[in-house]
This record gives structure tokens, C-alpha cells and sequence, in this order.
């Protein structure tokens, strides 16, 4: 793909945005960058793409940025049915997102991750197997690294294994995976999608272009995934599978049994660290089938397992406090991940929720809350929704900060009782992103045990 002298339109000025306007300037394109954000808010960036001779356009998107331009190339979280792009599109310019430019630089085999929940565990799960099996990796996507990061280095990896979100496929026209991996779809991002079918075929769109050599993981026990993905050319891996499939995996009680061709049956056990829940146990199913089919041992795939340390904000245990565990899920952006969390602790359970709704409704929460919660506590702009719902159930407080929401979760807990942010919203409301939400969750609990002198365990 020539690049040199293309008149190149960056759309949003994140980590991302900012990979990819230091891609295309050093391949000689004339670059511009737009995003609505002032530019009080983007940090460093600016600054620094300015020094490179980047033309930048912040604050609002200008309509020559788009019209006048050779190639438009989204950032993840940029919709591309806003205005601008969509008026382009129709006069004739070429829209692409970053993975689509990526994959056009990348000839190293690529495994790719999607789904609603599980796809940052996996993606890493499925990166730590195959390095233990002694492949050069890279691990990115929507994980942190950006793919084009890869396409722009020297780094010359065995296979590239990505987290890649609906967004980015929805903008992709020649991604090819090797191995492609469709976790589970549920109720998410229906602020942007007409209906749950619609964003699962941007899901299911992973497979579209695989071929009889490539791999597809699959959710057996998720009708929609197997219903959208009956037509593919790809071998099948099923997880959630009956041992009669030619490749699948199940799990079992601390562990997860696997049947490949390759290495015939095999019981692989997860560490003391691993996530709890049986719905991670699912995870590191997905995670084996796809590692076995990149060329893992299975030395590599259970010593993966067995050393996994979970990310940050992924039903992370913060401290105990008075005998009251602190658990921080802020990674919950959707009901079902929220849902999923509740159920896997296993004891009474005091739920924090809230944020910025996304479309879903909280149906899927009822159940879980009837039976393992005590109370809830609400905060941020979808708080009347989850109540209008929910708070009919068990006893409901409201919050109009994280500090509050802590000190209200606490005096509804008693000892043996969990504490639980989940918040089955997006964080847009009151912080830049679930990292910081979390955070702020964390050091709030950490202040409220100070404050009350009370025993307090550090971090395991």
C-alpha cells in the first residue's frame, strides 16, 4: 500500500490516533489529525505530532479535513457513521480503521479475539501460552498496544494475537486472521448498534475472509454466535462443546479439559490466581483451543494457566476491611459482565453500579442480584435506569461519588460479605475510562479503612 505523498485524514487523537499519525509521517504521507476534544484535554499529543509536522484540527471536525482528503482512517472508538465520514464516504474517499491499515503491513499470522466479555483475559492467556512455548509474541489491539504499533516496529514476532473490538471490524475489509476466536455476544453498545443480531455480525465479521487453512473458536453454548457463524470455511474449535466434536474443550472443577487432533485429549488445571468463576474457566478454554491451533505445547498452555496473573480491574481483590472483601470489576462495562461477576464470588454480595448507560436495559441483572446480592448502591447518569429496574429487589442507595458509593456500600456489609464494584455501565460520565474509574474506586476503599482504623489486609 503506497503511502508517500497521500493526503492521509487521522480521526481521533488517542493512543491509537497518535500511533497512527507517527505511522503514516514517517511513511511520507501528508498527515492531519481531527477530534472534537479541545485541545486542553489531549495531553502531550498535540505538542508532539506539531514537532513532526502533523497538521492538526481540535475542538471540532472540519468538513475539509474529510472531503479534501486520500485516505480517512478511523480510531477504534470513533463511530464511522458520524456525519463527516459518512459524507466523504459518499463522495468517493476511502474509510478504513486502524486494523485494516495494520493488516496490511503485518505478514506475521495473526490471532484474533472478540466477543463482549473475556477478550483482554484471553488474548493475554493465549499470548503468555505461546511464548512459554517458546514463539516470539506480540500482544495488542485493543488490549493497550495499538496494532499499528507492531506494523511500525522491527520486532519480528512468531504470531501477533490482538484483542479486536466490533468497532475496529466494522471498519475492516482485508483483516485476515489465522485464528480467530468469537467469545460469547451480549447486550452491549445498542447506543450504537440497531439491535443484538447487528452487533453480533460485527462480531462474527472475524471469519468472513478465513479460509479452509485458517481456525475459528467458538462458543457452543452461545446460540447467536453459533447461529451467525454456521456458513464460515474456517476449521471449527467449539468451547462449551460435548466431547463428540473433532476440537473442543470443557471445563471441570478448577480446570478445563481440551480434544485436539494434534494432541489428543488433555486435563490442564488453572493456578491459585487464576479468575474466579466459571465463566473464566470458559476463557481459558477459548484460550487453549486457539493456542493449540497457533502452534502452542502443551507444556506452554499449561504453564500459561497455571502462572496467569490477572490485569488490573478484572475482579481484582483490593483489600479486606472489618472482615469485608473489596473486589474492584471496573473492566464491567455491559450487564453481562457485571451479571457474570455477582455470580462468581459465591457470598452475599453489596453491588456498586452505574455510569453511562449503553442501551441494553438491566433485565439480565435480576436474577443474579435476587440471589446473591444484599443491597445495591447507584451512582452516575444511569442510576434512575438501574433503579427504575432493579431497585425493587434488595435495599437501594444512591451516591454522587465514588467515596459515597464506598461509604454506603460499607455500612450495608457485615463480616464475610463482599463488597463488589461492577458497574455494567461505560465510565464516560465521571472519568476518562474504566482504569481510572477503578482506580478511584480503589482508593476510595483504602481511605474508607483509614478512616476507620480498622483491620485492614493488604493487597494479595
Amino acid at each position: 500500500m503506497e503511502l508517500e505523498g497521500k493526503k492521509i485524514t487521522v480521526v481521533g487523537l488517542g493512543k491509537t490516533g497518535q500511533a497512527l499519525a507517527q505511522f503514516l509521517h514517517r511513511r511520507k504521507a501528508m498527515v492531519t489529525v481531527t477530534d472534537n476534544a479541545a485541545e486542553a484535554r489531549l495531553g502531550d499529543a498535540p505538542a508532539a505530532l506539531r514537532k513532526l509536522g502533523v497538521r492538526l484540527e481540535l475542538g471540532c471536525h472540519k468538513p475539509g479535513a474529510f472531503d479534501e482528503a486520500d485516505l480517512i482512517v478511523l480510531s477504534p472508538g470513533v463511530p464511522h457513521t458520524i456525519d463527516p465520514v459518512e459524507n466523504a464516504r459518499r463522495s468517493g474517499v476511502p474509510v478504513i480503521g486502524e486494523i485494516e491499515l495494520a493488516a496490511r503491513f503485518i505478514t506475521a499470522p495473526v490471532v484474533a479475539v472478540t466477543g463482549t466479555n473475556g477478550k483482554s483475559t484471553v488474548t493475554r492467556l493465549i499470548g503468555d501460552m505461546l511464548e512459554r512455548s517458546g514463539q516470539s509474541v506480540f500482544v495488542g489491539g485493543n488490549l493497550g498496544t495499538p496494532l499499528i504499533s507492531y506494523a511500525d516496529s522491527t520486532q519480528a514476532a512468531d504470531a501477533v494475537v490482538a484483542e479486536i473490538s466490533s468497532f475496529q471490524l466494522d471498519t475492516s475489509e482485508s483483516f485476515h486472521p489465522a485464528v480467530g476466536v468469537l467469545l460469547n455476544i451480549t447486550a452491549d453498545h445498542l447506543d450504537r448498534y440497531q439491535d443484538l443480531r447487528s452487533y453480533g455480525a460485527s462480531k462474527a465479521k472475524i471469519f468472513s475472509l478465513q479460509t479452509c487453512d485458517d481456525t475459528a473458536v467458538l462458543n457452543a453454548a452461545d446460540p447467536l454466535v453459533m447461529k451467525l457463524t454456521k456458513n464460515i470455511s474456517s476449521r471449527r474449535c467449539l468451547f462449551n462443546s460435548d466431547t463428540s466434536a473433532d476440537c473442543c474443550a470443557w471445563t471441570g472443577k478448577g480446570g478445563i479439559s481440551v480434544f485436539t487432533p494434534a494432541t489428543g485429549r488433555a486435563e490442564i488445571v488453572c493456578g491459585d490466581n487464576f479468575l474466579p468463576g466459571r465463566h473464566n474457566l470458559e476463557n481459558a478454554a477459548a484460550a487453549a483451543l486457539a493456542a493449540f491451533a497457533a502452534g502452542a505445547d502443551l507444556e506452554g498452555v499449561r504453564d500459561g494457566l497455571r502462572e496467569f496473573k490477572p490485569d488490573p480491574h478484572r475482579m481484582q481483590w483490593v483489600v479486606s476491611v472489618n472482615g469485608v472483601d473489596y473486589y474492584d470489576d471496573s473492566k464491567a462495562t455491559n450487564v453481562d459482565a457485571a451479571a457474570r461477576a455477582v455470580e462468581s464470588l459465591g457470598s452475599k454480595v453489596i453491588l456498586i453500579l452505574g455510569g453511562r448507560d449503553k442501551g441494553g436495559g438491566y433485565a439480565g441483572l435480576v436474577m443474579p442480584v435476587k440471589k446473591h446480592t444484599k443491597g445495591l448502591v447507584l451512582f452516575g447518569e444511569a442510576a434512575d435506569s438501574i433503579e427504575r429496574e432493579l431497585g425493587g429487589i434488595v435495599e437501594t442507595r444512591r451516591a454522587t461519588s465514588m467515596d459515597e458509593a464506598v461509604a454506603q456500600a460499607s455500612k450495608l456489609a457485615v463480616p464475610g460479605e463482599a463488597v463488589l464494584l461492577s458497574p455494567a455501565c461505560a465510565s464516560f460520565d465521571m472519568y476518562e475510562s474504566y482504569a481510572e474509574r477503578g482506580a478511584d474506586f480503589q482508593q476510595a476503599v483504602h481511605r474508607l479503612g483509614n478512616d476507620k482504623d480498622g483491620k485492614q489486609r493488604g493487597k494479595k
